[in-house]
């Protein structure tokens, strides 16, 4: 009887979550949300698994999720095995020919298609690109320095609204095209950032390995506003990696994204409890 109860006392409660979640299932319908995943959950195949669940059961309550992937710890891997030497540059990689022939292996083949296999496995619809594929993302070369490294400069994203209509999920790559043929390597967040806004999504989601921006006592920020990144950044709150990504969503905010949010892609359900919850994961950021 007692095991009974305690059970009749969980389905309730799943019931209870959905019944509140209702209003944001509303909200979110048809939205487009650009989910930049990297992290501990792309090296763990229960993580994996877990990710792709959500995103499958997102686009089953109307929205319109894109994934865009890093890959880095897996580059590394391959450019140890083929034995090629990687050179930095002020902490970034010097992408030569040679490195960026394998960043494109791994990225568009290897990464790509496990979390295309891991969401179709879910009863989702995937399918793996590139920036390159259509031209989705026109690139200049960020610094000669750097070798084959990217900026998105011009975006073309009609693609995306193709594989919308055909209720497929796009999975990319962060890799660009140059004007003259290039392959350019780009950052993951920042093509993230930049097919969000593109896109004019709805939300951008940094899937990340810490629980969000922190204020000067430790504790997460769960709600700011872009004067408020500006203003922690110059007096040092927001520092070392956590710059470039509040950088990235700014960014994206000022390109006519709704709202950024960085939030721990190591926590269990974390896309849904930011979308879909009052809580929330992690920290928003909006213009005001």
């Amino acid at each position: 009887m007692k095991k009974q109860t305690a059970m009749t006392r969980d389905w309730i409660a799943t019931a209870r979550t959905l019944s509140e979640a209702l209003p944001y299932l509303q909200r979110y319908d048809d939205a487009i949300v650009v989910i930049k995943f990297g992290g501990h959950a792309m090296g763990d195949d229960a993580a994996m698994d877990s990710f792709a669940r959500d995103i499958v059961l997102m686009q089953q309550v109307g929205v319109n999720p894109v994934i865009v992937h890093g890959g880095g710890p897996m580059i590394n891997e391959m450019l140890e095995k083929l034995a090629i030497k990687s050179d930095f540059v002020a902490g970034k990689r010097v992408t030569d020919a040679a490195t960026v022939e394998v960043v494109e292996m791994v990225l568009s083949g290897l990464v790509n298609k496990r979390i295309v296999q891991a969401i179709n496995a879910q009863g989702g619809r995937a399918v793996g690109l590139s920036g390159k594929d259509a031209d989705l993302m026109i690139c200049d070369q960020t610094d000669p320095a750097l070798g084959f490294v990217g900026t998105p400069a011009d975006m073309n994203p009609a693609i995306l609204q193709t594989l919308f209509d055909a209720d497929t999920i796009p999975v990319i790559a962060p890799l660009g095209a140059g004007r003259n043929g290039e392959t350019f390597n780009v950052n993951g967040d920042t093509a993230a950032g930049a097919i969000a806004a593109a896109l004019k999504a709805d939300r951008l989601l940094l899937l990340t390995d810490v629980e969000g921006v922190k204020d000067d006592s430790g504790e997460v920020v769960t709600e700011l506003t872009a004067a408020q990144v500006d203003q922690m950044t110059a007096d040092g709150t927001i520092a070392g990696g956590m710059i470039p990504k509040t950088e990235t969503c700014l960014t994206a905010l000022n390109g006519g994204v709704r709202a950024a949010v960085i939030l721990d892609g190591r926590a269990p359900n974390a896309c849904l409890l930011e979308l879909f919850t009052e809580h929330g994961a992690g920290s928003i950021i909006r213009n005001a």
